[in-house]
């Protein structure tokens, strides 16, 4: 289904499993409910889509375009989201179990209370996200700018992480 477009269409409650979609349009679309599993959605434009209680689980979102989406309790389980457009979504209290976020657009997340397990933010744009009460520390921090550390704020890390972010800002840690 490479470039098929779904434009409006009414998916609630659907299956997707081992699909290839890459490059299609679900502008508008209803996709509550629906799950997504061991799925190709690269480069998809999901804008402005409905995606309440939707799951992906071992999905390829690479450059995929969740902008506006309206998007209450999506869960996302070992999903490659690099790239991926997700400003405003709310993690809020979620455990992200395997999400690689490098290099996505997560402007103004709620990341709050959230347990990253195994999780990449490498390189991510975070400006005005929220980390309260999350714990990061088995998650890649990779390219963290010290304009975005207080982002952190009320976060756990590991102390590890800590000399490796303060490597990465230039400081000898011995």
């Amino acid at each position: 289904m490479r470039r098929a477009d779904f434009t409006g269409a009414k998916l609630d409650g659907t299956a997707w499993r081992s699909c290839r979609v890459a490059f299609a349009q679900f502008i508008g679309a209803d996709l509550s409910y629906a799950s997504f599993v061991a799925s190709d959605f690269n480069n998809c434009a999901l804008r402005r889509s409905t995606l309440a209680a939707a799951t992906f689980e071992r999905c390829k979102l690479t450059g995929a375009d969740l902008s506006e989406a309206k998007a209450f309790d999506v869960r996302f389980e070992e999903t490659l989201l690099i790239h991926a457009k997700l400003p405003g979504y709310s993690f809020r209290k979620q455990t992200l179990k395997k999400i690689d976020f490098g290099q996505a657009d997560l402007r103004k997340c709620d990341f709050r209370a959230t347990i990253f397990e195994e999780c990449s933010l490498r390189d991510a744009v975070m400006t005005g996200s929220r980390f309260d009460g999350a714990d990061l520390r088995s998650a890649d921090l990779g390219g963290l700018r010290l304009v975005d550390a207080s982002l952190f704020r009320g976060a756990t890390i590991s102390r590890a992480q800590a000399g490796q972010l303060l490597s990465e800002l230039g400081l000898n840690v011995r």
